[in-house]
């Protein structure tokens, strides 16, 4: 390989990690800010997160075939552009619409604001999917494949961990206790910062040369069969689903239940905890960057779910009289044991991924255009675990949810990750 080919590899392996960052701050503002809404409307505290999330369901195929038909480059700079429309939106339900009745739920007005952040958050969702489908496949592929391109999907993911860090933290301190009087409002510096960093992210990447390895290939390559016709992939989509209702639950659901027991700073408490949270996926990610070349993908994913199912079952059978103390409150050390599983869903994403597109070859676009889709089950089982599950049997229950979805991925991990249709062409 050239110095040159070298060196532009490089650029776009930096620019993908970039992307990866932008994924995160996106994605972790709708639970801290579900916590706004959900003081207001019991039952819009997951909306914001269900409508980002949803928009995979309508865009995961289309933004595949993007990758085909106009290229990585031109797919990641309109999912900018798309992005810093949905944090506008968001901004301006802080602007009007909190004195404007449009509807009535379960005998309580509702206001037109809530509506438009959940707008705002709808067209988030469609960035974050474009934004996923470019990021994952492409450092997967400057990887070569295999452990090397598990590895560079784990080192992006570090930088998307610290994004998803800071996220909460900074929603925490900005808003303290939730109150009557809390808003948007009180956040809109942080849709401020987002909105300057999707500008500045297009206007880098406008100048930065992306490698286009499946740009134009659907005109001169033919498509005898599809990603579905892979078991493992298929195995491997349903994974998916249920880890991003894990990743998003398991904080998401955390911030809920401490913010219940209605302590003074307690949403300063919950955001410090989900800090800690994505602080251990950074940590995890940056430990598997830098074992995954000897460390295989099938037994970092089985070790890892292994050990979540057992901090939740710790987490759930922890008496609430155990506590422990955060910046001056009570909190339960149940908390922290779900704090502790960010270290384990921190290696999740990429293993599975990576072992989904094994073999894909020519269908690895296709492939991560329906992964894309799949990944509305981070707003439907988080969704399910808060509105279905926590409103009526507990908060701490609901966590039996997880633990199933955990076993799945240690089913995947073991047995369902072997790719058995080997004899399918994929040149």
């Amino acid at each position: 390989m050239s110095t040159k080919t070298k060196n532009g590899n490089m650029v776009a392996i930096i620019t993908m990690f970039f992307i990866f960052a932008m994924i995160s701050f996106v994605t972790n503002m709708a639970a801290p800010f579900g916590t706004i809404w959900g003081y207001k409307y019991e039952w819009a505290g997951m909306m914001g997160n269900m409508m980002n999330f949803a928009a995979y369901l309508f865009m995961g195929i289309p933004a595949g075939k993007m990758l085909s038909s106009i290229g990585y480059k031109k797919t990641s700079l309109i999912a900018l552009g798309v992005g810093f429309v949905g944090l506008l939106v968001q901004y301006l339900s802080s602007l009007f619409g909190a004195d404007i009745q449009v509807a009535t739920i379960g005998g309580n007005p509702v206001a037109l604001n809530i509506f438009i952040y959940l707008l705002g958050a709808f067209i988030c969702g469609f960035c974050v999917c474009m934004l996923n489908t470019v990021v994952n496949p492409m450092l997967n592929l400057l990887g070569g494949g295999g452990n090397k391109g598990n590895q560079l999907v784990q080192t992006g993911g570090t930088l998307n961990s610290l994004s998803g860090t800071l996220t909460p933290l900074l929603v925490g301190v900005m808003v303290g206790t939730v109150t009557d009087k809390t808003s948007m409002g009180d956040v809109s510096p942080l849709l401020f910062i987002g909105m300057g960093v999707f500008a500045l992210a297009f206007i880098i990447i406008s100048f930065v040369a992306i490698p286009e390895p499946g740009l134009g290939r659907g005109k001169d390559v033919k498509f005898e069969n599809s990603a579905w016709n892979f078991r493992h992939f298929v195995l491997g989509a349903v994974a998916i689903f249920f880890y991003v209702g894990i990743e998003i639950g398991i904080p998401g659901e955390m911030v809920f239940y401490i913010n219940s027991l209605g302590f003074e700073g307690s949403a300063a408490v919950a955001g410090t905890l989900s800090a800690c949270y994505w602080l251990l996926m950074l940590v995890g990610r940056f430990t598997s960057s830098l074992i995954s070349g000897k460390v295989s993908t099938r037994v970092q994913l089985a070790s890892m779910s292994s050990l979540a199912i057992v901090l939740l079952l710790i987490g759930i059978f922890l008496p609430e009289t155990t506590t422990m103390t955060i910046s001056g409150g009570q909190v339960p050390l149940k908390c922290a044991f779900f704090a502790a599983c960010g270290i384990c869903t921190s290696v999740m994403w990429g293993t599975i991924f990576n072992l989904a597109v094994e073999g894909l070859g020519k269908y690895t676009e296709q492939a991560s255009g329906i992964f894309m889709m799949l990944v509305v089950g981070g707003g439907i089982m988080p969704l399910i675990q808060h509105n279905v599950l926590a409103l009526n049997i507990g908060f701490i229950p609901s966590y039996w949810l997880v633990v199933a979805m955990l076993a799945y991925l240690l089913f995947y991990a073991l047995i369902g990750s072997k790719n058995v249709n080997k004899n399918i062409s994929v040149e």
